[in-house]
């Protein structure tokens, strides 16, 4: 029923806002000790920028005006969320992380992306 929906609804956002607060302060954490190991700068301003949006798209959603405000900053989040899962893949190749820390980080933003997907297409569907 629509209660159950909505539930389970707000449910997986509140997840969301957990993991996605999580993951900014593991990416602030992460950019500034590899700046201290001298990672290259110039993927370090990228992953920073666009996995800290991830979370701050997600906290505005929370005052969306609008179910289409809602999706937009969602979608706004599960892009920055896809870039930031590219920029791991650089700093990884690029010997930057080791494989541990590379699978720990990008297991936290697969998972994001996942969640992100089922609210934004639950959304979509239900029309609410």
């Amino acid at each position: 029923n629509n209660y159950d929906y909505l539930y389970m609804l707000v449910r997986k956002e509140n997840i969301l806002v957990q993991k996605s607060e999580a993951f900014t302060d593991r990416i602030i954490r992460m950019a500034a000790y590899l700046r201290h190991k001298g990672a290259d700068n110039n993927i370090l301003k990228q992953i920073f920028r666009s996995g800290t949006s991830i979370g701050a798209n997600v906290c505005e959603s929370k005052y969306a005006q609008s179910r289409a405000d809602f999706v937009h900053k969602l979608s706004i989040a599960l892009k920055e969320a896809n870039e930031t899962d590219y920029w791991l893949r650089k700093l990884y190749t690029a010997k930057s992380l080791t494989d541990t820390e590379y699978n720990s980080m990008n297991n936290d933003a697969e998972e994001i992306i996942k969640i992100l997907v089922a609210i934004i297409n639950t959304t979509k569907r239900n029309g609410l």
